[in-house]
């Protein structure tokens, strides 16, 4: 196994989020695994073992089961729900500041 992919900053990723992001199943991520298409190290979070898979590996593993239309599509999603997950991010920000503004303005 190479160390060139597990130390650059988004270059791998956890078994469960290339599941979210590529729209694979856990199955064919360990058939992958087990073909030797996949190169994987076994982490652990709070003492729950995880795989880490190369970002690159995966993406050629999703183009090849999906295509690159059904690829297109996943990419599109999967920005929809993190633009989506930020607006609301920023939605409960904006709430609480104007919460505190009204705080401030009735003490003055």
């Amino acid at each position: 196994m190479s160390t060139s992919g597990w130390s650059v900053k988004g270059a791998s990723l956890s078994h469960k989020n290339a599941i979210k992001e590529f729209h694979l199943t856990e199955a064919q991520l360990i058939e992958a695994i087990n073909a030797d298409k996949l190169q994987y190290r076994v982490n652990y979070a709070h003492g729950n073992p995880y795989y880490k898979l190369l970002r690159s590996e995966v993406e050629a593993l999703a183009l090849e089961l999906h295509g690159s239309a059904g690829m297109k599509e996943f990419e599109r999603q999967h920005e929809l729900r993190q633009v989506t997950r930020e607006i609301n991010s920023l939605k409960r920000k904006l709430s609480a500041l104007e919460k505190k503004k009204t705080k401030l303005q009735d003490v003055g």
